[in-house]
């Protein structure tokens, strides 16, 4: 499997410094917009089916009720709700007055009188979107939301993957698709199950929930340890048979993308949202850029000559019946 060097302009949950994170209406600007990728995130409601949704809760500073109260933290697991309650839930507007409306002041308002609000969306609706809107090249990277100290918030990783890979199946949109995730368990089954899904290995070493260690295996790394391949990342992904590294734009350096590069990884990093930082990781060679302002990436990109009308991460596969490289 191989990738050209197109960079990749990701639209982060769709583009949520600009609209309501994770909304069909979202995702509709970023098409518009004309960016690679949709970055997104799906959970899994109580009858089986994948939602979009960053939270693996009804999230309280996004989800209002039929009588416009928004739900009381901390939002029951979507594990627990079947898929018409979940999308009884208006997700226009976020919760005036919270640190997360403080942090995206400009995002629009998508609910009021005579205006259907959002909804949370499944991915099959995302699926149709992306097909009606005539694109045929934008690609969704898909992160698995689980998380191994909360196992009860999501269905085992076995059952996550075989709904997921079903359903991409079932749409024959395997080639537009990568999956991403922190409990890299997921990427190991997807591996397994579907290689020709190319596998992003998201990466954060620093903040309070470091999903790896240098030094040591964490219960995110289905076992893999930096420590048995030099303390480095880029080689216990490849290892791990990943395809991208998806680390925290802070803690990704010159010297690791080199490394990523000779080993065959690409490197995407998330979630960069200063035209300046953009810039400087353009300038070390990061293949792509996760971002909440996919208009100021475009625009940074187009200015070092790295957008194209069509510029997505391409990934070439096999023919069918011959071997992979």
């Amino acid at each position: 499997m191989a990738f050209d060097m197109a960079f990749d302009i990701e639209a982060h949950r769709g583009g949520r410094a600009l609209h309501p994170e994770n909304t069909l209406q979202a995702f509709a600007a970023a098409l518009a917009m004309g960016v690679d990728t949709l970055e997104l995130d799906v959970g899994v409601t109580s009858d089986g089916v994948l939602v979009i949704s960053h939270e693996r809760r009804l999230n309280p500073d996004l989800a209002r009720d039929a009588d416009g109260n928004y739900v009381a933290p901390p939002g029951s697991p979507l594990i627990e709700l079947p898929l018409a309650e979940v999308q009884s839930y208006d997700i226009g507007e976020i919760r005036p007055g919270s640190d997360y409306a403080k942090q995206f002041p400009e995002q629009r308002v998508l609910s009021g009188p005579g205006v259907p609000p959002p909804r949370i969306p499944t991915l099959k609706q995302l699926i149709d979107l992306v097909r009606g809107s005539g694109d045929a090249h934008v690609r969704l990277n898909i992160e698995t939301k689980l998380d191994p100290d909360h196992p009860a918030e999501a269905p085992d990783p076995e059952r996550f993957v075989s709904l997921l890979l079903g359903l991409i199946e079932a749409e024959h949109f395997a080639d537009r698709v990568m999956i991403q995730s922190f409990d890299w368990r997921t990427l190991q089954l997807v591996q397994q199950r579907a290689p020709a899904i190319p596998t992003v290995y998201l990466t954060i070493q620093r903040g309070r929930s470091p999903n790896v260690s240098l030094t040591q295996a964490t219960h995110w790394t289905a076992g893999f340890n930096p420590a048995d391949h030099g303390g480095s990342l880029p080689s216990t992904i490849h290892a791990a048979g990943g395809k991208v590294w998806s680390p925290y734009f802070a803690d990704v350096t010159l010297e690791l993308i080199s490394e990523a590069h000779a080993l065959g990884l690409q490197v995407v990093v998330w979630t960069v949202n200063k035209p300046d930082d953009m810039a400087r990781l353009m300038d070390i060679g990061v293949d792509g850029i996760i971002s909440d302002r996919p208009d100021l990436l475009r625009k940074v990109a187009a200015e070092k000559g790295l957008a194209k009308p069509v510029g997505q991460l391409h990934i070439q596969r096999p023919a069918p019946g011959l071997p992979e490289k």
